[in-house]
């Protein structure tokens, strides 16, 4: 399973190089994974991952972020208290943590730096938040699910990977 950015410039099938139904692909904007919840609302990446995780039985889990985003340049405005849209503003808003986390501990960071951090930031958000779903929870803890997390460098091509322990996207090489 693929989680990514509804961004037109960033289709995990390209990226990839995948045919169809190779990837069970789900796109948002600033490719969030939510929460766990169960508060009766519209989930449609969660109701994505639960199927993905309990009827097509995935092996992997990738969180694919991007450089450039939209939503994530959202997320930095409602900083500056211009939120965008009735509903990018509170999706975004699942962001606003590692955001101001973000600011307080880089506050010099120039506005593209401060981009591509919540970038990064934002897929590791997604990959903390997919643990909190019990079914996702059950599946790692039995060997049978991975999470992994990428970004897209739409400025020059570059797949990037996340080395989880050390917190930090490494360019694929080929």
């Amino acid at each position: 399973m693929v989680v990514a950015c509804a961004d037109s410039r960033v289709d995990p099938g390209t990226i990839f190089a995948a045919r169809p139904g190779e990837l069970f692909v789900v796109r948002n904007v600033a490719a969030i994974v939510p929460p766990y919840e169960e508060d009766g609302r519209y989930h449609g990446t969660s109701a994505a991952v639960e199927f993905a995780v309990t009827s097509l039985n995935v092996d992997m889990i990738l969180v694919m972020g991007h450089g450039l985003c939209g939503g994530v340049a959202a997320c930095l405005a409602a900083a500056d208290d211009r939120p965008i849209g009735r509903f990018i503003a509170p999706w975004v808003g699942l962001l606003d943590g590692c955001r101001d986390e973000l600011i307080a501990r880089e506050p010099n960071m120039s506005s593209a730096e401060r981009q591509r951090a919540l970038e990064h930031r934002g897929v590791q958000q997604s990959l903390d938040n997919l643990t909190t779903f019990p079914f996702v929870a059950r599946e790692i803890d039995s060997g049978r699910l991975k999470l992994e997390g990428a970004w897209f460098s739409i400025a020059d091509g570059q797949l990037h990977w996340l080395d989880r322990d050390r917190g930090v996207f490494d360019p694929v090489t080929t």
